[in-house]
């Protein structure tokens, strides 16, 4: 909105930055951040007053959640999306598809985890809804979405390591690309189980996203580096900033101890925020790597119920695996603050294959 009002009127003066997209994804940071710190106080106290004893806390996790954790309100992921959408909106150019496929699926990945949340909250159950409805409803999403980005970027797969070089795989490139999308929101939202856990991971993800679609987006910088060219990608960095800033802003609250959670509503929307992005930027498989965090928690806990179904046997003291590092004695903070280095050494490394081809 801002962009095209300045365009209006010739960008005078010293709105002339705003043509400049690194200066729009810096303000949306900014604008988003400012945001949620202003409504964060009020929003979490309009949560405590309508959610009564807050989220039910799972009887089979760590036992010490039940007594820090309780009556903690969730549905926090509403405000990091009020927070996102508002400033996208206000420093996108807003003739980008790209940015409106990204909104479509955090927003639409966010109302399936806002019913998931509410039917917790109100039936004071962890089931939510069913699991394969909730799949269900996340593939048509994320379908639409791939179907709709691939009339901009083709059906071609690229490799990481190689210049330009990818297979193309017609129309299983629209399951492929709606699988890495439903798959990394129910990554992310895997993750989030410990204050603070998933929300810097996600943050440190879509930076080194926000990076590689500035990069593919640049004809120039796409061509020096070897990686297919993606016309129209580097908008997505405004994008990528609001998210920034909106993260930050609901991390400010969601500091342990944590006054407010993400919930469903926030873990599904970022995460399928991310698997959008990847698949923009024909990155999906460099997602598994800047992504490496929330595989392993997805992978934990599909090895962890695999095992128990076949041998009766559990691999790990508790799954996802970072209840397995609290059931070996590491204090909360101390499982959040090493899995946020490891997220900021995998998204350097995703940034690394940049180069490496």
């Amino acid at each position: 909105m801002i962009y095209h009002l300045a365009e209006y009127f010739g960008f005078p003066g010293v709105f002339n930055v705003i043509r400049y997209l690194t200066f729009r994804s810096g303000a949306a940071l900014m604008t988003a951040l400012f945001l949620a710190l202003l409504i964060g106080p009020r929003f979490i106290t309009w949560l405590r007053k309508n959610q009564g004893k807050g989220q039910p806390i799972r009887e089979d996790g760590p036992a010490s959640h039940l007594i820090t954790k309780k009556g903690t309100p969730t549905m926090g992921g509403l405000m990091i999306l009020i927070c996102l959408t508002v400033s996208t909106l206000l420093w996108m150019e807003w003739d980008k598809p790209f940015v409106w496929a990204a909104l479509f699926v955090t927003l639409g990945f966010g109302v399936i985890g806002f019913i998931d949340d509410y039917n917790k909250v109100m039936k004071r159950s962890t089931a939510g809804i069913s699991g394969r409805m909730r799949l269900l409803a996340e593939f048509v999403i994320a379908g639409a979405a791939v179907y709709y980005i691939s009339l901009f970027t083709g059906t071609t797969l690229y490799y990481p390591f190689l210049k330009d070089v990818g297979t193309d795989l017609g129309w299983a490139y629209f399951a492929f690309g709606a699988f890495v999308i439903v798959a990394a929101g129910n990554a992310v939202n895997l993750t989030d189980g410990l204050d603070g856990l998933a929300t810097m991971p996600v943050i440190i993800a879509a930076m080194t996203f926000g990076v590689i679609a500035y990069l593919v987006g640049n004809a120039v910088f796409a061509e020096y580096l070897g990686v297919h060219f993606v016309s129209g990608s580097g908008e997505l960095l405004v994008f990528v900033g609001a998210l920034v800033g909106a993260g930050l802003g609901f991390l400010w609250f969601n500091a342990p101890p944590a006054a407010v959670f993400m919930g469903d509503t926030g873990s599904l929307a970022l995460g399928g925020a991310i698997g959008t992005i990847a698949v923009i930027t024909n990155h999906e498989l460099v997602l598994v790597v800047v992504g490496g965090l929330f595989v392993l928690e997805a992978v934990s806990v599909i090895v962890q119920v695999a095992s128990f179904k076949l041998t009766g046997k559990r691999v790990f003291k508790m799954a996802p695996i970072h209840h397995h590092f609290e059931q070996l004695g590491w204090p909360e903070s101390t499982v959040v603050i090493r899995f946020w280095i490891i997220s900021l050494v995998l998204g350097l490394i995703g940034l690394a294959t940049l180069k490496l081809r």
